[in-house]
């Protein structure tokens, strides 16, 4: 997998400024105002820094911003760069500030002049969030084979105590990293015997790790799920990842990924236009994945189970009709109105699954779910569907806090008149009108009463068109920082 970038914490050594090759960066308040490092700087460029902070473009730029010197005198670096950072920045002033130094590095090495700023943590993560590249299908100079990365190095009065208080947050920004892997990757590629088998390698971080096959998921009655992937080649699988860092007997949280590896939409098949996307489908997976490493990465104080359903929604002579009925799990039955609405198919079943044997202390789902979300929020948030009101307020709060974007959607009664089925106890379409919501009124139905739920729709942030804050276009990573800070302020014991 993608590993972010090594970062080293060193003692500030301002005489080293002048032969560091690559790129230096050094902070500067927005008022003006220089630490030792940028006095430095400024000296070393015969006056560059102040001339920039004397010039119209420095008046211009807000906090945040990066200014790039290109091969200033007096320095071997090729760039000297520019962040506006104010000493009282807040966290996620530092982490975006980092990512935009990223942005500019490319594959040149970076040493950072932090000195004593106390948001270095943050710093770290954003560089180490940004820093990111997706080249394991290239050849030629654009291939990552035998590249050794650039390292970056942060300068820092007290670098122990930097890098003690960055760690947590880099396995965050490694299980990002493995969510985006995940998520990029193509469906030949990535089939659902390779995603299980890159999930058993997390048993090398402490991670029990289960994988249920057919033959056993037929025993369980998960014929719902097994619906979706009758129809490939591909057999379906349930995985299961338990991370055991809590108290004994302390009831888990239970995080559901759908891990849908291709869909064609099946029977009910897709527009040939913009179905390569549907590599995506599996984003749900890819988030609980990359947030069980994190977890396991920083030795989390939590108990928290992660379980992905791994299929490919293929049309073939043994695929899925409209108009089947098929029993759930739970025991309900389900009329497939829409092979292409697989994805509740797939939750439905894991779902009961995750209730029935571990009695969680709550549950939180993540998909790729529907268009509708992409229309009703585009791809600035995900949507955010809850049966507990003190569960989903935790996670919009640090789903703020790490910057990730989420707008909680409701849930009623008055949708479930659309899945009422004639010949089954419903049907797994609602139709156009408020299509994200009846899909969350769906699964609702799987989860017991009494036990608080959260329905994450990320089909608008789990891979964007554009570049965001911390990530460039593709896969984003989106949720497990949003994840792991609930888990964190949450779940999360002081032992």
């Amino acid at each position: 997998m993608t590993r972010p970038t090594p970062i080293r914490f060193v003692e500030t050594d301002l005489d080293s400024m002048a032969e560091a090759e690559g790129r230096v960066a050094v902070l500067l308040a927005p008022d003006g105002r220089m630490n030792p490092a940028a006095r430095r700087a400024n000296r070393l460029t015969r006056g560059a820094l102040a001339r920039l902070v004397d010039s119209d473009g420095f008046a211009k730029a807000k906090p945040g911003d990066v200014i790039s010197l290109a091969w200033p005198a007096g320095l071997r670096a090729e760039a000297l760069d520019v962040l506006l950072l104010a000493p009282n920045a807040t966290d996620l002033d530092a982490r975006r500030g980092g990512a935009k130094l990223a942005a500019r590095k490319g594959d040149k090495p970076l040493v950072l002049f932090a000195a004593s700023h106390r948001r270095v943590a943050e710093l770290a993560l954003g560089l180490a969030l940004r820093d990111y590249r997706f080249d394991a299908h290239k050849t030629g100079e654009e291939s990552g084979a035998g590249r050794t990365p650039a390292g970056i190095v942060i300068q820092h009065n007290s670098p122990d105590a930097a890098d003690e208080a960055a760690a947590p947050l880099l396995a965050v920004a490694e299980g990002a990293h493995m969510t985006r892997d995940l998520v990029n990757e193509p469906a030949n590629v990535l089939t659902t015997t390779e995603f299980a088998a890159r999930a058993e390698e997390l048993r090398g971080l402490g991670l029990e790790v289960e994988v249920l096959d057919e033959d056993r998921l037929q025993e369980l009655g998960m014929r719902t799920l097994l619906s979706v992937g009758q129809g490939s080649e591909s057999p379906t699988k349930v995985v299961v990842m338990q991370w055991k860092g809590g108290r004994d007997g302390d009831a888990p949280l239970a995080l559901v990924g759908k891990g849908v590896v291709f869909d064609t939409g099946g029977i009910s098949l897709k527009p040939a236009a913009g179905m390569e996307e549907m590599t995506m489908d599996m984003g749900g997976a890819g988030v609980v994945t990359g947030t069980m490493r994190a977890l396991a990465l920083r030795k989390a104080r939590a108990n928290v189970v992660g379980l992905i359903g791994l299929v490919e929604n293929m049309p073939s002579g043994n695929a899925t009709r409209p108009g089947d009925v098929v029993h759930s799990m739970k025991g309900d039955t389900v009329e497939i109105i829409n092979t292409d609405a697989e994805g509740r198919l797939v939750l439905a079943d894991v779902l009961w699954y995750a209730q029935d044997r571990f009695d969680p202390a709550g549950v939180i789902d993540l998909a790729t779910l529907t268009g509708a979300i992409v229309i009703g929020l585009g791809h600035e948030n995900a949507g955010v569907f809850s049966n507990d009101d003190s569960l989903c307020n935790a996670f919009l709060k640090a789903a703020a806090a790490e910057g990730e974007g989420a707008w909680r959607m409701p849930l009623g009664k008055a949708y479930d008149k659309a899945l009422k089925s004639r010949i089954a106890d419903m049907k797994n379409v609602g139709g156009r009108p408020a299509g994200s919501i009846t899909a969350a009124q769906f699964l609702q139905r799987f989860i017991k009463d009494g036990t608080p739920w959260i329905h994450l729709d990320i089909a608008g942030v789990a891979s964007v068109g554009n570049d965001t804050d911390f990530a460039p276009k593709g896969a984003t990573g989106w949720g497990v920082a949003a994840l792991n800070r609930l888990i964190q302020d949450r779940f999360e014991t002081g032992m």
